[in-house]
C-alpha cells in the first residue's frame, strides 16, 4: 500500500507550508502583544486569500477552497507549526453554516468565506462541557420569534467574531442552533478569562438576556441543533490532531537546531547522550 502523497496533495501541502512560513513573521509580535493589530490582521487576510486556502471546508461554488477532509488535515498539519494559535487566522467557517438557507448563506456564510466577517461557536456552559445536551440556555417562543436567555463559556475567537452560533433549547422542541449577531440588544461579554497560553484570539464568556431573535436565525431545523453541534465537534477535534503533529514536528526541529548551536563544556550540546535521547 502506498501512503505517499499524490501530486495534488503535495501541492496543497506546499501552499499551506508557504502560508505558515509567512505567518511565522508575526509570532514574536503576537507573543509580546497578546494578539495582532488591525494592520497585521489585514495582511493576514490578504495572504490567506492569495494562497487560495480560505474557507477550505466550503464548496468552490460558494467561494471556498472546496478541500476534502484529508486535504484539510494536511493544511492544518502545516498550520499547526505556528505558535500563539496563529493557525486560527486562516479562517474556516463552522461547518454547521453549510446547513443554512440561501438567504442565511448570503447574510452570514458568504461574508465569512470572503474573510470580511467571522463566526464563533458558543456551546460550552458552566455545567455543560463534554455533555453539551446538559446546557441551560433557552430560546423561548414568543409568537413567531424567540427570546434567548443563558450564558456560554470558552467561545474561541469570540472577540473577533461578528456573530455566534449558539446552541439553545426551545422548550418542548429540543436543542436548536441559532445565528446570533453580537451587536443585538441583550448580548454581552461577561468576562474574558486569562489563560496560560498566548493566543491570537480570546475565549470570552457571553451572556444572553432576553435577546430577540427572528425565525430567520434558526440554523437547520428546530430540535436538530445537537446534530449540527456533533458534526462541528467531530471535524474540529480531528483537525486538532493534525495541528498537534505539525506542532511536534516544528518543536523537534527548533530543539535540534538549538542543540547544534548551544555550546556548553566546550562543545555543542547535541553531542551529549542525554540530549540525543531527548
Amino acid at each position: 500500500m502506498d501512503f505517499g502523497y499524490s501530486p495534488r496533495l503535495r501541492e496543497i501541502q506546499h501552499r499551506a507550508a508557504g502560508l505558515a512560513e509567512k505567518f511565522m513573521a508575526y509570532e514574536q509580535a503576537c507573543e509580546a502583544r497578546g494578539g495582532l493589530p488591525a494592520e497585521d490582521l489585514a495582511s493576514v487576510r490578504k495572504d490567506t486569500l492569495s494562497s487560495g486556502l480560505q474557507a477550505i471546508n466550503m464548496p468552490v461554488r460558494w467561494g471556498g477552497a472546496g478541500l476534502s477532509f484529508l486535504e484539510q488535515a494536511i493544511v492544518h498539519e502545516e498550520l499547526g507549526k505556528l505558535t500563539n494559535g496563529l493557525w486560527e487566522m486562516v479562517w474556516r467557517p463552522a461547518n454547521a453554516l453549510a446547513a443554512g438557507t440561501p438567504e442565511q448563506r448570503e447574510r452570514w456564510l458568504t461574508p465569512c468565506i470572503r474573510g470580511v466577517r467571522r463566526d464563533a461557536v458558543a456551546i460550552t456552559e458552566q455545567d455543560a462541557g463534554s455533555d453539551p445536551l446538559s446546557h441551560a440556555t433557552t430560546a423561548e417562543r414568543v409568537g413567531d420569534r424567540f427570546r434567548l436567555t443563558g450564558e456560554k463559556w470558552f467561545v474561541t475567537s469570540g472577540d473577533l467574531a461578528d456573530f455566534l452560533l449558539v446552541l439553545a433549547t426551545v422548550p418542548g422542541e429540543g436543542p436548536t442552533m441559532f445565528l446570533v449577531d453580537k451587536d443585538l440588544t441583550g448580548v454581552a461579554v461577561k468576562r474574558t478569562p486569562r489563560y496560560m497560553h498566548t493566543f491570537v484570539v480570546e475565549h470570552p464568556e457571553f451572556t444572553f438576556h432576553d435577546v430577540d431573535l427572528g425565525p430567520e436565525t434558526v440554523l437547520g431545523e428546530i430540535g436538530h441543533g445537537y446534530e449540527l453541534t456533533r458534526a462541528w465537534f467531530t471535524a474540529e477535534r480531528l483537525l486538532i490532531g493534525a495541528r498537534a503533529i505539525g506542532a511536534a514536528e516544528r518543536a523537534l526541529t527548533l530543539a535540534t537546531d538549538w542543540a547544534r548551536q548551544r555550546v556548553q563544556y566546550g562543545q555543542p550540546i547535541i553531542g551529549f547522550q542525554l540530549i540525543q535521547r531527548g
